[in-house]
């Protein structure tokens, strides 16, 4: 069984999106004892790593006291061949994440639209000292 979960290059995936990735390879791997997941990406190694550190976090949540050791075989892969999580996007979603399956985070189901923004003054967009238009 293969699954892609694609995301644009150099962005940390949509919360939806990890959300979709823990609960595929959760379910894939309580399925049977033998089966495994294999991750892959074209990108660098934190990307992975945002996946493999939401993972830990789902498992911990919803795993059962026999997972333990998968969970700390988990742990130290993670800390020895997959790069820890270094952007601070990364580690915000990461966060959000954990918050999220904790529930000390809340989503709001409502959209929110911006109507306005205000600026006080006027920002210099020009490198020569000048001033935009109005």
């Amino acid at each position: 069984q293969v699954l892609d979960f694609g995301w644009p290059d150099l962005h940390t995936p949509a919360l939806e999106k990890i959300c979709s990735i823990c609960k595929a390879m959760d379910t894939w791997l309580n399925a049977a004892a033998h089966n495994v997941v294999v991750l892959h990406n074209k990108g660098n190694r934190g990307r992975l790593g945002v996946v493999v550190a939401a993972y830990m976090h789902y498992s911990n949540i919803s795993a059962s006291a026999d997972q333990a050791l998968d969970r700390f075989a988990m742990k130290r892969f993670y800390e020895d061949k997959v790069v820890p999580v270094g952007q601070p996007s990364q580690k915000r979603y990461i966060h959000y994440f954990s918050g999220l399956l904790s529930g000390s985070i809340k989503m709001n189901n409502k959209p929110l639209f911006l109507h306005h923004v205000i600026m006080h003054g006027i920002p210099n967009f020009e490198s020569k000292g000048g001033r935009c238009p109005p």
